[in-house]
């Protein structure tokens, strides 16, 4: 059955699947995901209360967890076909569409070049950040150097990566820096405006305060000038805000970016503490999936 559903999810189909959400649900709702195994648990998991069920709507392909599970730095290091490889490996064994986080996009005729080949894949949208040079993470602000790059020259790769790409169902989504660099709202909202213009599909807005008032001025402001351009928010600083609370902001799409991995490492780190500490893992049994549950987890295994 899950092949025969597998076999039915086409990389056109995929490639389309998060255009057709934007235009059926109030938001789509996405989750980090780093491994083919994290994708199936996000896949498979669901929440059922008074009667309505809800899920996770799209995987999102970080390029911190990404970094991270390779134990390198989230510098742009790891390479687009390598990325890529690893959504491929994703993709066997899910369904759901994926957003890709392109960090800075890199030369306009290489990201073009990336659009194309995330297209055949089935990827439905790129995230790209206005900043250029060497990127750091958008979190550490202006603790790190980071330039961001002219309103003229991102406009201009957001159009010549627009004008070359075959399907008209991917997403080029620009990422605004403006507020994670203090260089304030109008500034922020100038570039948004500049991006649509220039052809994006989509904006996100990024910011590190522990509030959300920020991203919530943002997306009222930018909804007086487009009603229907999509709106990416990703909560992770003032991650105590409700997500009808952002929807009802003007938001189209949530991604919840690091949190499995984040969630991963520490119970990684307690079990292997533990086994040496004790000296057998009888006592951690209880913290970790039954050999059976394993068994069962992957389709085909037994």
């Amino acid at each position: 059955m899950v092949d025969q559903i597998l076999k039915n999810v086409s990389a056109e189909s995929r490639c389309a699947a998060l255009k057709r959400l934007l235009s059926s649900s109030a938001c789509v709702r996405v989750m980090e995901v780093h491994s083919p195994l994290c994708a199936l648990l996000v896949e498979k998991i669901f929440h059922v209360e008074n009667g309505a069920r809800t899920e996770f709507d799209a995987f999102w392909s970080s390029s911190l967890t990404s970094s991270t599970v390779l134990g390198k730095p989230d510098i742009e290091l790891i390479g687009f076909s390598d990325r890529l490889s690893s959504v491929s490996d994703i993709f066997e064994v899910t369904t759901k569409p994926m957003i890709f986080d392109a960090d800075t996009g890199g030369l306009p005729e290489h990201l073009s070049h990336h659009v194309r080949t995330a297209e055949r894949l089935g990827i439905s949208a790129f995230i790209i950040e206005d900043k250029t040079g060497l990127k750091k993470n958008s979190l550490l602000g202006n603790e790190v150097h980071q330039d961001q790059a002219t309103v003229i020259e991102f406009s201009e790769k957001i159009s010549a990566v627009k004008k070359s790409q075959p399907a008209s169902e991917f997403l080029l989504i620009a990422r605004v820096e403006s507020l994670v660099l203090e260089v304030g709202m109008n500034d922020a909202i100038c570039r948004a405006l500049a991006y649509v213009e220039a052809g994006a599909d989509g904006i996100m807005i990024h910011s590190r305060e522990s509030s959300p008032l920020q991203v919530l001025e943002f997306a009222r402001i930018f909804r007086t000038y487009h009603c229907d351009i999509p709106l990416v928010c990703v909560p992770t600083t003032f991650n105590d805000i409700h997500y009808d609370t952002l929807v009802e902001g003007g938001f189209n799409v949530v991604i919840y970016a690091n949190h499995l991995l984040r969630a991963a490492y520490p119970a990684m780190h307690f079990v292997a503490s533990e086994i040496l500490k004790k000296g057998c893992t009888a006592e951690i049994e209880k913290h970790c999936l039954a050999i059976k549950d394993i068994l069962n987890l992957v389709p085909g295994t037994r």
